[in-house]
């Protein structure tokens, strides 16, 4: 039984492999489901439960925002990040409402391991 099992939703590939890669190296016992859409992320989290997540904002149909409302719904223990380059206030407070925490790009090593460890 992994000991974290982690939602990686991002329209961009390079950015969940990069934090794949993070992730997988921090614990390898994590396992990492990916998801390019918030659509994707919601089917493949139907039957697995999830213990964290990073979330994308701008990703083409359901936003990282209205994903992570979903997500807290059916996990309200999983500990969910936005990852976003948009880092306008009313954002910031969209997320804080959703006591979701915020990261903003470009990701780092040191961003995605304070928040799995944090």
């Amino acid at each position: 039984m992994p000991s974290q099992t982690i939602l990686v939703a991002d329209d961009s590939r390079v950015s969940r492999m990069l934090i794949r890669a993070i992730i997988t190296q921090a614990n390898a016992q994590a396992e990492v489901i990916e998801a390019s859409n918030g659509e994707e992320a919601l089917s493949k989290t139907e039957s697995i439960e999830i213990t964290m997540a990073t979330l994308d904002l701008n990703m083409p149909g359901m936003d990282g925002l209205l994903l992570a409302a979903e997500l807290l719904e059916r996990f309200p223990k999983a500990k969910i990040v936005l990852l976003t380059a948009n880092i306008q206030e009313a954002v910031r407070k969209k997320a804080d409402a959703l006591g979701i925490g915020f990261i903003s790009k470009p990701i780092t090593e040191e961003k995605i391991l304070a928040f799995i460890k944090g």
